[in-house]
């Protein structure tokens, strides 16, 4: 049996190290490991930064896992310590915040789709239930979005009069809610279902129309409106 040693950033030729790679080719062409290994910028005296990066990737189940991962599961990996793991969680909500910047205030949503498109990168990484909001004016040009409630353990609390306190305070013709299924599964509950009836009467009193309730899954979403249409007729 052959011992496989450890290959060391150091030892690599210098056009086959990530930065320099990155710098001659462009970060598209680095793997996911190589991209971690710049963040981590050493390794360990047992692995390159190159190795550390993919055996968290492997620990954490890929990309999405670290999205999701806090200090201590990160720190819980042989080599990573408070530094290390401090510097990937900075990277990982500098991305969630740049996806959540495509949300711009007048964007027409035409679609449930344009609105989980803007809210499914950022809440799909979520470890807890989150609950946004989405408000649009007379046109469906959104006035705004944002976070409303999240939840506390396995708990999420929702106020339904808080939700159109915020949509008469934009002065929101029309509202879209969303929230976030922590397990992936974007399949709606008999809970999202009661939900989405009460806030439907609520905005009925106040005339702002509900167009839907969308939740959103680990890649894709689930419309309340389209499972459940017979809501929206009563």
């Amino acid at each position: 049996m052959v011992e496989r040693k450890n290959v060391r950033i150091k030892d690599l030729q210098t056009e086959n190290r990530p930065r320099e790679r990155l710098s001659r080719l462009g970060a598209g062409v680095l793997s996911d490991g190589e991209l971690l290994a710049i963040l981590l910028s050493t390794g360990t005296s047992e692995k390159s930064s190159i190795e550390l990066g993919n055996e968290i990737l492997k620990e954490l189940g890929g990309l999405n896992g670290l999205a999701r991962a806090d200090i201590s599961s990160l720190m819980s990996i042989k080599g990573v310590g408070e530094a290390k793991a401090a510097q990937l969680l900075a990277a990982m909500e500098l991305a969630i915040r740049l996806k959540r910047a495509d949300i711009q205030p007048r964007k027409t949503v035409l679609s449930p789709q344009d609105v989980a498109e803007m809210l499914l990168p950022g809440l799909s990484k979520e470890s807890q239930e989150v609950f946004w909001v989405v408000y649009l004016n007379r046109r469906n040009q959104m006035l705004h979005a944002e976070e409303l409630f999240r939840g506390a353990q396995d708990r999420l609390t929702i106020n339904i009069g808080e939700i159109f306190t915020q949509a008469v305070r934009r002065k929101a013709i029309s509202i879209i809610i969303a929230h976030n299924h922590p397990s992936g599964d974007p399949s709606e509950s008999p809970e999202d279902v009661n939900l989405t009836r009460a806030v439907i009467e609520a905005g009925r009193i106040l005339d702002i129309n509900v167009l839907d309730h969308l939740v959103i899954g680990q890649k894709t979403y689930t419309s309340i409106r389209r499972e459940h249409p017979s809501l929206w007729l009563n």
